[in-house]
């Protein structure tokens, strides 16, 4: 068959014009870790494994500066870096006393995150749970502004929410992010700690949602959620006899679309953390002490065996 040079050439300025308008990514290599009460012995075993960040569970009311100097040391040594503290509470809580007690504590947890250089705190945004939700805005955004803002400012962390629907939050999926972000005026001083796994459970599309506030992601935590669909279509998700129809799971044992969250991920160009949150029981106790138990870290491997399949190396 033969192409005369006018459609050789046709052809040729059209794949040429395709390729221009192809979109260039750089090289996605986001790092890849755990969440973990600190302990010299977890420290060790997720550099001993691989990963190459962590966010800690830390309580600076039971900590010297002696102490914060050690762990910083040794957080150093290891190489791991660290994206956020987990600072779990209800901010607004509409106890006064219960209240004080939250925000003196957080602050705390901020300052121990410039002295450590941790950038992000992340847990729940708060919630009174009687008001309209313009209201518990409103009152998150004063909260913030004048206990923990002039804080974050100087210890240059960040406020991270994470979409958990069953605590003190208002910060659970888009409508609640979108009525905080539009209060703080895009601060820099907030933003998402993304987890699937809450969106899943809540029946909201997480790769959506990631797509939609990608900008707004600083942090990500790596969990699954599998809805147990042999107790929904027998008794929905509001069960009569109170039976468990979700549950979490380490990443790839659940509903969540990873190679979708990936490639919203990857497309945004986030190369922060993500870390593997395990809150799967098939691999519970957790804890020994603060140290992970042997069935515990057994988790963090599969779900890192299933993670290397998706997620490049940080090297």
């Amino acid at each position: 068959m033969n192409i005369s040079r006018r459609a050789a050439l046709s052809a040729f300025s059209a794949a040429a014009a395709a390729q221009a308008q192809r979109r260039e990514y750089a090289n996605w290599k986001p790092r890849l870790g755990v969440l973990a009460v600190y302990s010299d012995a977890n420290l060790e075993f997720a550099r001993k494994e691989g990963f190459t960040s962590m966010q800690l569970r830390l309580d600076p009311n039971k900590l010297t500066d002696a102490e914060i100097a050690g762990i910083k040391e040794k957080i150093a040594r290891s190489g791991i870096y660290v994206s956020s503290l987990a600072v779990d509470g209800n901010h607004i809580d509409p106890d006064p006393q219960k209240r004080a007690r939250m925000n003196e504590f957080a602050a705390r947890c901020i300052e121990l995150c410039g002295k450590l250089g941790i950038p992000n705190i992340g847990g729940q945004s708060g919630t009174i749970r009687e008001k309209p939700l313009a209201a518990q805005v409103e009152e998150i955004e004063r909260v913030y502004t004048e206990k923990y803002f002039p804080l974050c400012e100087k210890h240059k962390v960040r406020i991270l929410w994470e979409p958990y629907a069953g605590g003190p939050n208002i910060a659970t999926g888009p409508v609640g992010w979108e009525a905080l972000f539009k209060a703080f005026h895009d601060s820099p001083h907030v933003g998402l700690q993304f987890d699937p796994s809450h969106l899943v459970w809540q029946f909201m599309d997480p790769v959506a949602a990631a797509r939609e506030f990608a900008g707004k992601i600083h942090d990500v935590h790596l969990k699954d959620t599998e809805i147990l669909w042999h107790v929904v279509r027998r008794a929905g998700i509001q069960p009569v006899n109170k039976a468990r129809w979700w549950r979490f799971r380490v990443p790839g044992y659940g509903s969540v679309d990873w190679k979708g969250f990936f490639s919203v991920l990857a497309e945004a160009g986030y190369t922060g953390a993500m870390n593997i949150e395990n809150e799967d029981e098939f691999y519970y106790p957790a804890y020994n002490g603060s140290d992970f138990t042997p069935q515990f870290k057994r988790g963090f491997k599969v779900a890192h065996e299933f993670l290397k399949t998706l997620v490049p190396p940080l090297a």
